[in-house]
């Protein structure tokens, strides 16, 4: 089987001829949030997604037989199967690589090295792929759009978590909640702070009240202090809490997404203010029976 790669500088996009097909497949930037758990082959459109499934239809799969993985092609078994060799495998940790660039670029973790340099800022990074992403906050520039909103990002990670807003993939589950996920490992972190610790670490200088997080603290010395930092980008109104301005956005310019029962139509500025309210409803209906 023969594989050449060859990047086109006209458009900055690399293609690779596969020999077997024929087909040359693009090789570009842009996020691809959805996953074939088939083959790990990733799509930027959920129809690209669902006509790439059905060449998995009746095809006989190729099996790992270290890990169990599956893949379309005896290539992508071999290539997946250097991971198991250990062939670039790293001294510090005993972790496994596909290539030796990875092996090299892995190894900075450990070594603290960072070689690429923000001509701006001076902030360095251990990859070039993190200075062209970090270089985007000093030009503004955000290439990751939302194929299902107005909305765009200077990071594909950051599109990826913010597409589970439109598919309600909710990947980090409590595992002391039944049902319970968010979309963020931050967001789980945050609560099971607030519902399964007691702990409030976080004291205010100016009364006896005590919090869960510095973020919460920060915004409670706000009432003590009169400060108003979150400004509205369309009127002169400002506000203590940065929830104050979404709920201004969304009342007064009509700027953001409404949370919306499905049961009663009551509208919240905050998917955790609808979880809360849906969860009564459901909680009314167990008593009604």
């Amino acid at each position: 089987m023969c594989t050449s790669i060859v990047y086109c500088a006209c458009v900055g996009m690399t293609f690779e001829a596969d020999g077997n097909d024929g087909i040359q497949h693009t090789r570009d930037d842009k996020p691809r949030p959805y996953l074939c758990t088939v083959c790990d082959k990733r799509f930027r459109l959920k129809a690209h997604l669902n006509k790439h499934k059905q060449i998995h239809a009746e095809e006989k799969l190729y099996s790992c037989t270290q890990c169990q993985k599956s893949f379309t092609s005896q290539r992508y078994l071999n290539r997946h199967m250097i991971v198991h060799s250990s062939a670039y495998k790293c001294t510090e940790c005993g972790k496994c690589f596909h290539s030796n660039q990875q092996l090299t670029v892995h190894r900075r973790s450990h070594s603290r090295e960072k070689p690429f340099e923000c001509t701006v800022c001076s902030k360095r990074f251990t990859q070039s792929s993190s200075l062209v992403v970090h270089s985007r906050i000093h030009s503004g520039q955000k290439p990751y759009k939302c194929s299902e909103c107005d909305k765009a990002f200077s990071k594909s990670g950051d599109l990826n978590t913010h597409m589970r807003v439109h598919t309600r993939d909710r990947p980090y589950k409590c595992s002391l909640c039944i049902n319970v996920g968010f979309t963020t490992a931050s967001n789980l972190q945050l609560h099971k702070r607030h519902v399964h610790s007691n702990s409030r670490p976080f004291d205010c200088s100016y009364c006896e009240k005590t919090f869960k997080s510095n973020g919460e603290l920060k915004q409670h010395v706000h009432t003590h202090t009169g400060a108003k930092p979150h400004s509205c980008r369309h009127c002169s109104e400002r506000f203590t809490q940065p929830i104050q301005l979404k709920s201004h956005l969304l009342k007064s310019h009509n700027e953001g997404s409404w949370f919306t029962c499905h049961i009663c139509q009551k509208k919240f500025t905050q998917s955790s203010g609808l979880r809360s309210h849906v969860r009564r409803h459901e909680n009314e209906s167990k008593l009604a029976k």
